[in-house]
């Protein structure tokens, strides 16, 4: 192409399209904003927001600690983005983990105790500013019940003051028992697609971010080195699929509990 003054405007226009993604990603970000950003979101009508809770555990020789808090963090974007008028808080990265990641190095394990303190301590901080709607996103199992019990616990205290804790059990369950379903309507194995590091976890990472997984160490997973499953068939097509089921039933899940709670 030859560069006139013709073609400055298109030239604008691309350059202006290639920016206006991360720069919308950013302003859903609580902890990219400012306190007076923050002020102005909330008075424009952005009082909900979305907390996603991951966890640092082994995920096998091929996929990274950080496996949920990158995904759940993803996602939560897709999430908000879709709502309208929502903000996203920082990932909460550190959660009770099962005894048996605990075995292999890089996994952190905090009291239940902590971990609900946390996230009890986060939702009211948000309630004070003047969010009316905090979301709980859990991307793991083990704290689903303390997410549930944190809501209950916060909208008893909280009964007409207009704010509210809403715990989505829809994320965790279409991340799970939905992606399983989905997975093995296209051909595959309850064994193949496994409950941890296996087909479903892997190609999931690998729709959201693949940097996070060693694709060369893929025939290293095993029981024995901390995957319950098989990754070897792993995509991101196939993880497009799951990325794309987990948000729109949490979407559906969020906007039928701010309905309710209305």
């Amino acid at each position: 192409m030859t560069w006139t003054a013709a073609t400055a405007p298109v030239l604008f226009v691309l350059l202006l399209a290639a920016g206006a993604a991360p720069c919308a990603a950013a302003e859903l970000q609580l902890d990219s904003l400012t306190w007076t950003e923050v002020r102005n979101a909330l008075r424009g009508g952005s009082t909900t927001i979305l907390v996603p809770i991951g966890g640092t555990e082994q995920n096998g020789p091929h996929m990274a600690l950080g496996k949920h808090n990158v995904r759940v963090g993803r996602l939560a974007e897709r999430i908000a983005t879709q709502l309208g008028h929502t903000l996203v808080a920082p990932v909460m990265a550190y959660v009770p983990e099962a005894a048996g990641h605990m075995r292999f190095p890089g996994t952190i394990s905090v009291s239940g105790e902590a971990f609900t303190g946390i996230i009890t301590g986060a939702a009211r901080s948000l309630r004070q500013h003047g969010f009316r709607d905090i979301v709980l996103l859990g991307d793991s199992g083990d704290y689903q019940p303390l997410l549930r019990q944190v809501s209950e616990r916060l909208n008893r205290e909280w009964a007409g003051s207009g704010a509210r804790v809403h715990y989505i059990a829809a994320y965790y369950q279409a991340a799970t028992t939905g992606y399983s379903q989905l997975l093995q309507e296209a051909g595959f194995t309850p064994a193949q697609i496994g409950p941890h590091a296996g087909l479903a976890d892997t190609s999931l990472m690998l729709a959201v971010d693949a940097s996070l997984v060693r694709s060369d160490r893929l025939a290293e997973a095993s029981p024995q080195s901390g995957v319950t499953g098989d990754p070897s068939r792993a995509s991101a097509a196939l993880g497009q699929k799951g990325v794309d089921l987990i948000t729109e039933k949490t979407v559906t899940a969020i906007r039928q509990a701010l309905a309710q709670s209305r």
